[in-house]
This record gives structure tokens, sequence and C-alpha cells, in this order.
């Protein structure tokens, strides 16, 4: 089991930054891939980035490519979201999840992310 609580959301202008933190609990931290994911009011929950066990490896999807930025700290049991040059399209309850694989194609399909977090809402004003 992993238990995940985000962090970090809240009311921003356009073009300003927020960085979201995900903190996990149970499982050993390094042995899962994580992922970021967002919905919007009528619309689905979207795969964001996705980070492999080491951060060797990332994933953004083109809506937030060069504006956010996943890591993870193994040693702090916490992955972070830093979002710059937010617009009102990034407007969203934002969430963590845990992938039940720690590498490969597996990390980019949400029906294997398996433990989710509360999310954290995400404002930007235009």
């Amino acid at each position: 089991q992993v238990q995940l609580v985000e962090s970090g959301g809240g009311l921003v202008q356009a073009g300003g930054s927020l960085k979201l933190s995900c903190a996990a609990s149970g499982r050993t931290f390094s042995t899962y891939a994580m992922g970021w994911f967002r919905q919007a009011p009528g619309k689905e929950r979207e795969l964001i980035s996705t980070i492999n066990w080491s951060g060797g490896g990332t994933y953004y999807a083109d809506s937030v490519k060069g504006r956010f930025t996943i890591s993870r700290d193994n040693a702090r049991d916490t992955v972070y979201l830093q979002m710059n040059s937010l617009t009102p399209e990034d407007t969203a309850v934002y969430y963590c999840a845990a992938n039940i694989y720690s590498s490969g194609a597996g990390i980019y399909q949400i029906k294997n992310y398996a433990w989710w977090g509360q999310g954290t809402q995400v404002t930007v004003s235009s």
C-alpha cells in the first residue's frame, strides 16, 4: 500500500509559477514510478507527466511540455511538479499517483496507477 498527500496548490495569476509536492508513505518509494494527473471541470482526467523510479526517465504531455518539470527525491519520498508560465487552461485539480511498475511502458497507462492522492486545486486567473 502507498499513501500519497499532495500540497502546493493555490491561486496564481497567468504567467506565474507553482510547485506541487506529493509525499509518499508505505511501500518503498524507489520501487515505483510516479505520475501527475489533472482534471478540469467537465473533462477527463489527463496524464501530464511521469517519472520512473530513479528519476532518470520522464514524460510530459504536449500540453505542459517546456513549462512543467517533474522530479523526485527518493531520500525524502517525495515527487514534485514545478509549473511555470501557467495559463487559465491549467486550472484543474492536480493528483499524484503511484504506479505498480518502476519503469517501462506500463508507467504511461492510467490503469497501472494503483494509488492516488486526494488532489490539490490549482487555479490560474487571467
